[in-house]
């Protein structure tokens, strides 16, 4: 995982980083600094999958429930309650880490494919209870023109806020899983029997992992709301997860900003490619046949791996 991302050289890159995306409201078109804060939440996103999925090995198949769930609680929070949206922006990521408590109850008894299959059939029973509850959802229509704080409501204010939730949310994420608990979480990944027979209670950890991961993806969709002042059902359908997979795959499931460059360049394929042609799903299938057979660990986990190599030989010739 991503060793010394917080020390030395790292903590360099950080803050250049930083001051670029600091930056770009103020060089950018609105287009851009709108494409760039949808990579932002999207990046959070797939981040929170990872973080069952690669650093868990559970297999987290249908993770953008816990998205729409978010986005949705805040929507119907700010149109239908009247209570200020500031705590609405809290109310979502609770929802969602709640419903990860109780499909995780649920689900926690499988394992592997068999918990995947059984959280996509309930992740899409809570979709169709979205798409069908008019009154209280907006059913297929959505919710639409959600009034956010006027300091964040710009598309410039919209980008900064989501800049710094999401560098929080992932600051937050890498320091449980640099834990103790994520040091087990990972055990548990690599061989959950021999987890189990020296004490660990492999399904607790697991349990916690989902609440975390349906929390963390509640902020992603709170961040949605902020920039896009929408909500559908769509961003709970079964197809999302799989981008937010793919997304994982892309990037470096076992590296923890590999999901983030997954995010970016799913997001710029579709965005660009779609221009020239409607087929723009077969560029990224292209894309990621490549990178799976080519990658397997990923763009983020060659480049690791690479440069370990280099560290290695430099190392071995003094």
């Amino acid at each position: 995982m991503a060793t010394g991302i917080l020390s030395g050289k790292g903590r360099i890159w950080w803050i250049a980083a930083l001051v670029v995306l600091c930056l770009v409201p103020l060089v950018l078109p609105r287009f851009y600094v709108y494409m760039l804060s949808i990579i932002l939440l999207f990046g959070l996103l797939a981040t929170s999958n990872d973080f069952p999925l690669g650093f868990g090995g559970i297999y987290q198949l249908h993770h953008a429930v816990f998205y729409g769930v978010g986005a949705y609680a805040t929507a119907i929070v700010i149109t239908k309650s009247g209570l200020s949206p500031w705590l609405a922006f809290l109310i979502g990521p609770i929802i969602s880490a709640a419903l990860g408590l109780v499909m995780g109850l649920i689900c926690i008894r499988l394992s592997k494919l068999y918990f995947g299959m059984l959280q996509i059939s309930l992740g899409s029973l809570v979709w169709a209870v979205v798409f069908r509850w008019y009154s209280f959802t907006g059913g297929d229509d959505g919710i639409h023109g959600i009034v956010v704080p006027d300091i964040i409501s710009s598309y410039q204010g919209a980008y900064y806020f989501t800049l710094v939730v999401t560098g929080l949310s992932l600051y937050v994420m890498y320091r449980i899983l640099k834990s103790p608990y994520g040091s087990v979480l990972q055990g548990i990944r690599d061989n959950p029997v021999r987890s189990a027979m020296i004490g660990v209670d492999v399904k607790r950890h697991q349990l916690l992992a989902l609440i975390i991961a349906g929390f963390f993806a509640g902020i992603a969709g709170v961040l949605f709301v902020v920039v896009d002042n929408t909500v559908f059902p769509d961003m709970l359908f079964w197809t999302l997860s799989m981008e937010t997979t793919i997304m994982c795959l892309l990037g470096g499931w076992l590296t923890f900003l590999g999901p983030m460059l997954g995010a970016a360049v799913l997001i710029l394929v579709r965005t660009f490619v779609s221009t020239y042609t409607v087929y723009w799903g077969l560029a990224l299938g292209i894309i990621s046949g490549l990178v799976i057979f080519f990658m397997p660990n990923g763009v983020l986990g060659w480049l690791q791996d690479l440069f370990k190599h280099k560290t290695n030989l430099a190392e071995a010739k003094e």
